[in-house]
C-alpha cells in the first residue's frame, strides 16, 4: 500500500522559524518532522509514499531526495497554490492505484497509532477510516461526530463549546479507497475560500459509504500548531529514541539518564547533562554547564562555560555564550548570544504566557516558556528576552537591554544612552 504525505503548507503560526524552511523540516529529537512521519509508516511496512509540496517544496525534496536513504521510495507532486487539504490530497490522484494511506506531513504519530488505521480498515469493506484522537479543547480542532458504533457521521470544524458532538478530535491520519477522488471533484470551495478533505469524508458518509473511526492514544499523536508546541514534540520524540554515547566526553562530565553524544560531539569536563537530551554532531558543550531534561542541540553548536539551557531547541551552529540562561526556548540557527544572555521563561506573577500569533494574543496555557529566536539573531551582552518574545530573523539585540515585545527580521534594537557633561565644582 502507498502513502500520501501532505507537506504542502507554510505555517504561518510557527513564524519566525517556518521564515527559514517549511514546518515539515523543523527538527524535533533529532529529526525533522516529515522524517518521523517516514519512520512511523515504515514500522508498519509502508515503504512508498507520494510527498505533495508546495511552500519551499525544493527544500524538501533536496532533504529527503528519492527516499532510499530513508529506507523509502518517494516521489512528489506540486500544489500550485495552498487551496486545502482536499486540493492537496487531489493533486496525487495519479500516483496511487488502490487504497492507499494519507497524512499529514506536519504531525507526529507512532507506528501504532498507523497499525490502528489500517487494522479497521481492512477489517471489513470501507471507503475511508480516520484516526480520532480524543482531546481536551475539541473546539480547537476538526471533531468527529459518530452516526452508530464507531461509524462516522461528519466532522466538524472547529465547533463551538456548547456543540461539541464528542471529543474526538480528526487526527490527520487517514486510509482511503479511492472513492475519495469522486468525492474530492464534487466537493466545494469552503467558507475559508479552500477545499477541505473533511468535506469528501462527510459527503462519503451522507452518500451511505462505510466511513470508520480508530480511535488511537492520546500518548502516540501530537498535533504542532504553534511555536510552543515544539517544546512539547521535541520532548515526545526524545522519550521515545534510543540514546547512545560515541562522541568524546571528557573525564569529569556527568551524563544522567538516556542521553545522546553523537560521533563528532565533544562535552567538556564539568558539564552536567541530564536526559533525554540529544547532542548533534559537531557541538561543543561545556566545560562547567548545566543542560537539563529534553534539550536537543544542533549541529556544531556551541554551549559555553557556565550556561544553563533547560527544555528547550538549540538548532545549528548556534553559539550560546558564557554565563547565559535559556530556559523553554527555541533558537533558529546561526543565533549567537552574547555573555550573560538570558531568556527569561515564568512570570512575576506566576501566570500564564502570552504569545503573539497571527496579530492575536493568545494564551499558551504555559506557566514557562521562553523565547522564540529566528535565524541569525544576536545578541550583546547581559540581553534580556523576557517570556513569550519573538525576536525575527536577522534581528540584533543591543547589550543590557529587555526584549518586552516581539522584534520584526532585520531590527536593529539599542538601549538608548544620555550623556551628561560633568561640570567641576568650584
Amino acid at each position: 500500500m502507498k502513502s500520501v504525505l501532505l507537506a504542502a503548507g507554510e505555517g504561518v503560526r510557527l513564524l519566525p522559524i517556518t521564515a527559514t524552511r517549511p514546518k515539515h523540516l523543523i527538527q524535533v529529537g533529532a529529526k525533522p518532522i516529515l522524517e518521523h512521519c517516514l519512520d512511523a509508516l515504515k514500522a508498519c511496512g509502508i515503504t512508498e509514499a507520494v510527498v505533495v509540496t508546495h511552500y519551499m517544496g525544493q527544500a524538501i525534496r533536496e532533504y529527503f531526495g528519492d527516499g532510499s536513504r530513508f529506507g523509502f521510495k518517494l516521489e512528489y507532486v506540486e500544489q500550485q497554490a495552498v487551496l486545502g487539504t482536499g486540493n492537496a490530497a487531489s493533486v496525487a490522484e495519479t500516483f496511487v492505484e488502490g487504497d492507499f494511506v494519507l497524512v499529514y506531513g506536519d504531525l507526529l504519530f507512532s507506528a501504532d497509532a498507523v497499525k490502528a488505521v489500517l487494522g479497521s480498515f481492512k477489517s471489513g469493506k470501507s471507503a475511508a477510516v480516520i484516526a480520532g484522537v480524543p482531546v481536551d479543547t475539541p473546539e480547537s480542532y476538526g471533531i468527529i461526530e459518530l452516526a452508530d458504533g464507531n461509524r462516522i457521521k461528519r466532522i466538524v470544524e472547529k465547533p463551538s463549546r456548547k456543540k461539541v458532538p464528542s471529543n474526538l478530535a480528526n487526527a490527520g491520519l487517514y486510509v482511503f479507497s479511492r472513492d475519495v477522488f469522486d468525492a474530492l471533484r464534487r466537493v466545494k470551495r469552503s467558507v475559508r475560500g479552500e477545499w477541505e478533505l473533511t468535506d469528501a469524508v462527510t459527503m462519503l458518509a451522507e452518500e451511505g459509504k462505510a466511513v470508520l473511526a480508530a480511535e488511537i492514544a492520546k500518548d502516540d499523536w501530537f498535533d504542532i500548531g504553534r511555536p510552543w508546541d515544539l517544546l512539547e514534540a521535541n520532548a515526545w520524540a526524545l522519550k521515545r529514541m534510543k540514546h547512545r554515547v560515541i562522541g568524546n566526553v571528557e573525564e569529569g562530565a556527568h551524563l544522567i539518564g538516556p542521553v545522546t553524544v553523537t560521533e563528532t560531539a565533544h562535552v567538556r569536563s564539568g558539564a552536567y547533562i541530564e536526559g533525554p537530551c540529544f547532542i548533534d554532531e559537531g557541538a561543543d558543550v561545556g566545560p562547567n554547564c548545566f543542560i537539563r531534561p529534553c534539550t536537543s542541540v544542533g549541529k556544531n553548536a556551541r554551549i559555553g562555560n557556565a550556561c544553563e539551557v533547560k527544555n528547550s531547541i538549540i538548532m545549528d551552529k548556534t553559539h550560546v555564550g558564557h554565563l547565559s540562561y535559556v530556559g523553554d526556548s527555541v533558537l533558529c540557527e546561526n543565533c549567537n548570544l552574547g555573555a550573560g544572555t538570558i531568556t527569561a521563561n515564568l512570570r512575576l506573577d506566576d501566570g500564564y504566557i502570552k504569545m503573539l500569533i497571527k496579530d492575536k494574543v493568545v494564551d499558551t496555557g504555559r506557566r514557562k516558556l521562553g523565547a522564540i529566536l529566528g535565524a541569525n539573531v544576536k545578541t550583546g551582552i547581559n540581553a534580556l528576552i523576557m517570556p513569550g518574545v519573538k525576536v525575527g530573523n536577522d534581528c540584533l539585540v543591543g547589550p543590557k537591554l529587555m526584549v518586552e515585545r516581539d522584534l520584526p527580521p532585520n531590527t536593529m534594537a539599542l538601549l538608548k544612552q544620555n550623556w551628561e557633561k560633568l561640570e567641576k565644582k568650584k
